[in-house]
């Protein structure tokens, strides 16, 4: 035993001597500290430096660097403050930043850098971009403002690397006019530059202003690094630009970049090719969790759940482990389908893959239960909240008012009031709640409340709530005076609700001016010109009809394609207008029509107002007839047999012939049908709809 000891201490000294033999010049100190990999190893080096070597200012900021590298910021800043002898450099003040920044320890950057002036230590062209990166992380637009003006009196404004940061800094806090004059005054431009400027339009929504920066800087023969690529092909938005931004890759031999490649898949798929996103993803050979994640995240955006379901197992079954991030895209899959029965075993994946479950997480979770139309497991995931933040409250809150539960959405919202101050977000959740429950006191006093009480400036998204609510008591004349005297610009939104209550209340002429607007602020957008053409053909103007929908095909603008689901037993079931897909469909048609004669009986009358073929009456009713939305629910009157409700989801707004034939069918079955469209959730109980026949 006392030999074995003796050998151990023996081996020991020699690892010493030859660690201090390594360790006898400060270039191989150096090199042996970006050996580290650990904070251990790092730890046990530091000490063997302390003992053989004195320690120079290289070396120091090197081991300064590595602790923060390693997230140690604790062992950084302790090793920062005995540096006595080096205080007043300012490379080593650069480096201490650069680790609080990169830990995400903003506020203590700040608190550093204001120490330098009283040490007489002048910052340099390197101390800024630092501090620019926090101020752009937390969007403080004051301090960065202040910190441009330190810049200018320490003559480094104009600097690359300090100009590079100001682009950005400006376009996060949402001042891209300003990063544009920063970018146009700089006398020298680095591919950063414009990468960084691209990036700036691709931030600020500018998507066709960065293609043509893009383009311009092309022009001027500047070849393009992996940033510029991406940020650029993420601000690609028509299949013509994909194109040829797929051909700028290719041509400077990027498309073996990983990152590159995730991002060629996304862009296509964004563009409306999702064959061409799935063919690049298939002829990959290194699939990365960030590629699995990207595929994913396509289809969950291209309205094509299941087959981001179905590629999600197959990951599984490549045993690719998900993250976070992944699990997020499988969240909005499932939660396209409404499937209540995905969602608890979703769930159930996510609580075996993050035992000590992430905020993040646990409010998608909620957030998906509520778009599966389950308030009690909603309310579940959020009462087992370890901590809620802001978005924890407004979700439930805002899933509260997606059912119509507009009480309980204010009194979970005075709850979050007294322990968290609500921001806009949370504005924007109870007000749409108070105008799906048609609570117009209510809205109006949370309205009034937002710049009163908590200091909270009111955005275009508050007032299209404002403007439904006065929609849904019909006062459509004060909604356009409450928009004319609106102190932003009018968004889409805004103009869209003002669109959707002249569909209710019949008003053409109002409709007339929603959309004018309309037409030109959201022109890509199919459901304006639906909306529009059915205004029209409600009131009989059929040429006027015909005329918006020509409009839509002259623009290039493509209707969605509309279905319905509906989950038997744990499985999904599609269908679309008119289907025959399904083995069952004669027995579907066949009950669908007994259906139809008994709601005729209870005074039902088809809406045929909508349809615009140029077809007999009798061929339009029958068209109404086979709306997936019917199709969807006589499946489950089929399949469902003795189940008390039956529960579908539709893509796109439930259209007014198929809302009231449900109705109808809710009183003439007893049945409770809940139908989720993409405006709201419908509770349809005896001949009634929660919606109050407002969506």
């Amino acid at each position: 035993m006392r030999s074995c000891r003796a050998l151990q201490a023996t081996a020991v000294v020699k690892s010493s001597l030859q660690l201090k033999l390594k360790i006898s010049t400060e270039d191989t100190c150096i090199s042996l500290i970006k050996q580290c990999h650990t904070l251990k190893s790092l730890k046990a080096l530091h000490a063997s430096i302390l003992r053989s070597l004195h320690l120079h200012l290289h070396s120091l900021t090197n081991l300064i660097s590595h602790y923060a590298s390693l997230g140690s910021i604790s062992y950084a800043y302790t090793l920062f403050s005995h540096c006595n002898s080096f205080s007043n450099d300012a490379f080593l003040w650069n480096v201490m930043l650069r680790g609080l920044v990169d830990n995400a320890h903003y506020h203590r950057s700040f608190l550093l850098y204001t120490r330098m002036p009283y040490l007489h230590i002048a910052p340099d062209n390197f101390t800024f971009p630092f501090l620019l990166k926090a101020c752009a992380s937390l969007r403080i637009l004051n301090l960065g403002s202040q910190l441009h003006a330190h810049a200018f009196l320490y003559g480094y404004s104009s600097h690359v690397f300090v100009a590079n940061s100001l682009i950005s800094m400006y376009a996060k806090c949402g001042l891209f006019p300003v990063s544009e004059r920063v970018f146009d005054k700089m006398r020298q431009r680095s591919i950063v530059s414009w990468s960084a400027m691209i990036g700036a339009c691709l931030q600020c929504g500018f998507h066709e202003q960065g293609l043509l920066l893009f383009t311009r800087m092309l022009d001027q023969g500047i070849k393009p690094n992996r940033a510029s690529i991406l940020n650029a092909t993420a601000c690609v938005r028509r299949e013509n630009a994909a194109h040829q931004m797929h051909r700028v890759i290719m041509d400077n031999v990027l498309d073996n970049d990983q990152s590159v490649q995730n991002a060629t898949m996304l862009m296509f798929a964004r563009c409306g090719r999702i064959d061409l996103a799935r063919s690049l993803f298939d002829g990959f050979t290194n699939k990365d969790l960030v590629c699995w994640a990207s595929m994913i995240d396509a289809y969950a955006r291209a309205d094509l759940p299941l087959e981001a379901l179905l590629l999600f197992n197959q990951m599984r079954l490549q045993c690719v482990l998900p993250d976070s991030i992944t699990l997020l895209a499988v969240i909005q899959a499932c939660s396209i389908l409404a499937s209540l029965h995905l969602a608890r075993t979703l769930h159930a994946v996510i609580f075996r893959c993050f035992l000590e479950c992430q905020l993040v997480l646990d409010t998608a979770v909620l957030d998906l239960y509520m778009k599966c139309g389950s308030l009690t497991y909603a309310r579940k995931v959020f009462d087992n909240m370890k901590g809620r933040n802001i978005i924890s409250w407004s979700t439930m809150i805002s899933g509260y008012g997606m059912h119509g539960h507009g009480k309980e959405a204010l009194h979970l919202f005075y709850q979050m009031k007294a322990l968290i101050k609500p921001d806009h977000v949370t504005f924007v959740s109870i007000l749409s709640a108070c105008s799906h429950a048609g609570l117009i006191n209510e809205g109006w006093e949370c309205f009034d409340s937002m710049v009163r009480d908590f200091g909270v400036t009111p955005t275009s998204e508050h007032y299209a709530c404002m403007v439904d609510l006065l929609g849904r008591v019909g006062q459509l004349n004060q909604a356009l005076e409450f928009i004319e005297k609106m102190p932003v610009r009018p968004e889409a939104g805004v103009w869209g609700a003002l669109l959707g209550a002249c569909r209710i209340h019949s008003n053409v002429e109002l409709a007339e001016i929603a959309a004018k607007s309309l037409l030109n602020l959201d022109a890509e957008n199919p459901g304006r010109y639906v909306l529009l053409s059915n205004i029209y053909a409600s009131l009989g103007k059929r040429r006027e009809a015909y005329r918006i929908r020509n409009l839509m095909k002259s623009r290039g603008v493509k209707k969605k394609v509309g279905w319905t689901s509906i989950e038997i037993k744990g499985k999904m079931y599609t269908f679309v207008a008119g289907d025959r897909a399904n083995p069952e469909m004669d027995l579907i048609y066949s009950e669908l029509g007994k259906l139809m004669e008994r709601i005729r009986q209870e005074v039902y009358i088809p809406d045929v107002s909508f349809v615009l073929h140029d077809v007999e009456g009798e061929t339009k009713e029958m068209m109404l007839y086979a709306h997936s939305e019917k199709l969807a629910i006589v499946f489950g009157l089929i399949k469902l047999g003795h189940e008390s409700s039956i529960r579908i989801t539709k893509n796109l707004r439930v259209c007014d012939d198929c809302h009231t034939a449900t109705k109808f069918i809710s009183k003439v079955t007893g049945k409770e049908i809940v139908v989720r469209d993409s405006q709201r959730f419908h509770h349809f109980m005896n001949g009634t709809c929660s919606c109050g026949d407002y969506w």
